[in-house]
C-alpha cells in the first residue's frame, strides 16, 4: 500500500493518476474528499483529515509500505518549525508505530550551504526529522517550480511582465511538477532501496529569469519582461497577502540563498535531469493559463 499526501495538489494529483495507471494500491489523506476527481475517489482509499493530524496519519499509516510526503503551504503560520517540523512530527510518530518501511518527501536544494537559507533551511530539518525514525527515506531536493510562474499568469497576460527576488542574470534549474511526481512514482513503485539520500530533480536546463522571459514571449506570442525587485518589494507584497512575518521573512531569506547560489551547487548529470524543457512547459501549461485568464477578464 502506498499513501499519497495532497493528491489534490499540482504534484500529488499527477503522482496519484501514476500510480494507480501502473496498478499500485492507492490510500490518500485529503481534507476535503469531494476535491477528488470520481475517477480517482472511486480507486483510492480515503482517510479524510490533515495529514499534520495524529490520528488521520495513523489510520492512513496503518499497513502502508511506502509514503509520499509532502507539507502544503501553510502562509500564516507563526514560525517555520510550526509550519515544517510540528506538522511532520505525528507522521513521524505514526512511521514508527506504524513500520511503514519507505517514504519520499518533497524538499529543497541547499543541504551543506552555510548560512540561513529561510525555508530550504526548514525543509532540509524536516528530512532529518524524518530520517532519525529509521525509515528508509528519499528527499527530493527542487530547485524552484516552472508551476510557480501560473501565480502570475494575470500579469504576463495583462501586463507582460513577471516578477521575483531572482537576479535576472543568473543561469539556475527549474523543474515542472508532472516530473516531480514521475520521480516519485517510480521511487514509490521500487521496493529495493534503502538508507536515505537527497534525489536532484533539476529539469533538463538551466536558464536566467531574461531566458525564460524570451522564451514566454516567443511561445505567447507576445513580449514578456522579467523585472527582479528589491528584498523590501518583495517582503511587503508577501505580507500585503496575508502572509506571515515568519514566513514572509523565511521567503525572502530562501530567495537571498538562491541568488548567492544555493540552488547552483549540485551538479546536472543525467540521472538529476528531467525531461519538461521550459519551453514545453510553457506551451503547455502556461499559455493556456494566461489564455484562459484573458477570456475570463
Amino acid at each position: 500500500m502506498i499513501v499519497v499526501t495532497t493528491p489534490t495538489g499540482q504534484i500529488g494529483r499527477r503522482l496519484t493518476e501514476l500510480l494507480l495507471s501502473a496498478g499500485e494500491p492507492v490510500r490518500v489523506i485529503v481534507r476535503d474528499p469531494s476535491r477528488l476527481s470520481p475517477q480517482v475517489r472511486d480507486r483510492v482509499e480515503v482517510v479524510a483529515g490533515s495529514h499534520g493530524d495524529p490520528d488521520a496519519v495513523d489510520r492512513a499509516f496503518a499497513g502502508a509500505d511506502s509514503v509520499f510526503w509532502l507539507v502544503p503551504p501553510d502562509y500564516r503560520a507563526k514560525s517555520l518549525d510550526a509550519a515544517y517540523l510540528d506538522f511532520t512530527r505525528p507522521a513521524c510518530e505514526a512511521i514508527v508505530s506504524r513500520g511503514v518501511r519507505r517514504v519520499v518527501g518533497v524538499s529543497a536544494l541547499g543541504r551543506g550551504f552555510p548560512g540561513r537559507a529561510g525555508l530550504v533551511s526548514a525543509s532540509l530539518a524536516m528530512d532529518e526529522l524524518i530520517a532519525a525514525t529509521g525509515v528508509a527515506y528519499r528527499a527530493l531536493a527542487m530547485p524552484s517550480f516552472m508551476d510557480n510562474l501560473l501565480r502570475d499568469a494575470k500579469s504576463i497576460g495583462g501586463q507582460g511582465v513577471f516578477s521575483g527576488m531572482t537576479l535576472g542574470d543568473r543561469k539556475v534549474p527549474a523543474c515542472a511538477t508532472r516530473d516531480i511526481a514521475a520521480v516519485a512514482a517510480r521511487l514509490l513503485r521500487d521496493t529495493t532501496w534503502t538508507g536515505t539520500e537527497d534525489v536532484p530533480v533539476l529539469g533538463p536546463e538551466d536558464l536566467t529569469m531574461h531566458d525564460m522571459a524570451r522564451i514566454m514571449s516567443e511561445v505567447l506570442g507576445r513580449p514578456v519582461r522579467y523585472e527582479q525587485v528589491t528584498a523590501e518589494t518583495f517582503r511587503a507584497g508577501l505580507l500585503a497577502h496575508g502572509m506571515s512575518e515568519a514566513m514572509a521573512e523565511g521567503m525572502v531569506e530562501m530567495m537571498e540563498a538562491k541568488n548567492a547560489g544555493l540552488d547552483n551547487a549540485a551538479p546536472r548529470t543525467p540521472g538529476s535531469s528531467t525531461p519538461t524543457s521550459f519551453r514545453e512547459w510553457c506551451g503547455e501549461v502556461l499559455k493556456p493559463a494566461v489564455e484562459g485568464v484573458g477570456a475570463r477578464s
